[in-house]
């Protein structure tokens, strides 16, 4: 599973100077560690664009105090710790999608796995290499569900439900960037949202600096999501172990699927979907994405590129 800490690997084209055109404006800061950007035609609304932003910064530490792993005093964390909790409305909707996303992909996508992140290094531990005896108990130990870990969902996840107050005010047309995008509607210039994806090459660590393709939206409501091997790796004794564990086998996966871009009508779907293609590769990722007409997607491996018909990309 493609246990992703925050890596931005979608960005957003808009330049920033032009987002205050039309009635849009643009709302920004740091969460989920690193920056989020939400742009959003206000025309119209009602609600002082101060009530917007602090609205959402509460919405994002209310998540982060639901969701996540890295903060000890989240629902999450003492979940992990082994205590009762009551979970709340982001724990409760985070569980269900997950499970949901778990039957669709064959196990592919599970967020119990927790325990093969801790012993590989990629989870909230800094292990690694474990033997074939420690990944057996790890493996016994996600069957329990008694440890989580959402971030190959959550990002994605928090987007929808920032794109979910946004439509609660009347707003129709926006961005919304936390390290994954849910984007709707136009952008400032009256044209559907272009996002580009990154070249998936190592060293490539800076979001924009190396663009492989550029996708560009109809208009339509989506979420956008890329999964890729590239940011997040270490190498022992010369072998590159990447932070795509399969919680079928234990093991990090082998194939040569550098990353994967799903397009899919919320960012949950997006984030959990790319990244069981991750896990899979690239022949079950395409059949995955051509058995869903709702989707598309843009698998790139080390021997070149593949595109569902519906995916609305050029070539960079």
């Amino acid at each position: 599973m493609n246990c992703k800490l925050f890596p931005t690997i979608l960005i957003c084209l808009c330049f920033l100077s032009a987002c205050r055109q039309g009635g849009y404006a643009v709302f920004s800061g740091y969460a989920q560690g690193g920056v989020y950007t939400v742009k959003a035609d206000l025309t119209g609304v009602s609600t002082p664009k101060e009530e917007i932003g602090a609205a959402i910064d509460s919405l994002l530490v209310a998540i982060d105090f639901s969701l996540s792993g890295y903060n000890k005093n989240s629902l999450l964390s003492r979940y992990n710790a082994g205590e009762d909790i009551v979970p709340d409305r982001y724990f409760q909707e985070i569980r269900a999608l997950s499970e949901r996303y778990k039957a669709e992909t064959g196990g592919a996508f599970n967020v119990a796995a927790a325990p093969l992140f801790d012993i590989w290094g990629f989870g909230f531990t800094t292990d690694s290499l474990p033997d074939p005896g420690r990944v057996s108990a790890a493996l016994a130990a996600c069957e329990s569900e008694k440890e989580l870990n959402f971030n190959a969902i959550a990002q994605g996840y928090t987007c929808d439900v920032v794109a979910g107050y946004l439509h609660s005010l009347g707003i129709h047309d926006m961005l919304v960037d936390i390290g994954e995008i849910y984007c709707e509607g136009l952008n400032p210039a009256g044209k559907g949202w272009t996002i580009g994806v990154d070249n998936p090459t190592d060293g490539n660590d800076t979001p924009g600096q190396d663009i492989n393709g550029i996708w560009q939206s109809d208009g339509g409501a989506c979420g956008i999501v890329t999964s890729g091997n590239y940011r997040k790796f270490y190498i022992k004794d010369g072998r590159k172990y990447a932070h795509t564990i399969d919680p079928r086998t234990g093991y990090p996966v082998t194939h040569d699927l550098l990353s994967a871009t799903i397009v899919a009508p919320t960012g949950a779907e997006a984030d959990a979907l790319a990244t069981a293609c991750m896990v899979i590769g690239p022949e079950q990722a395409r059949e995955l994405i051509e058995s869903r007409p709702d989707i598309e997607g843009y698998l790139i491996m080390a021997g070149g590129t593949w595109m569902s018909e519906g995916f609305a990309a050029q070539a960079r």
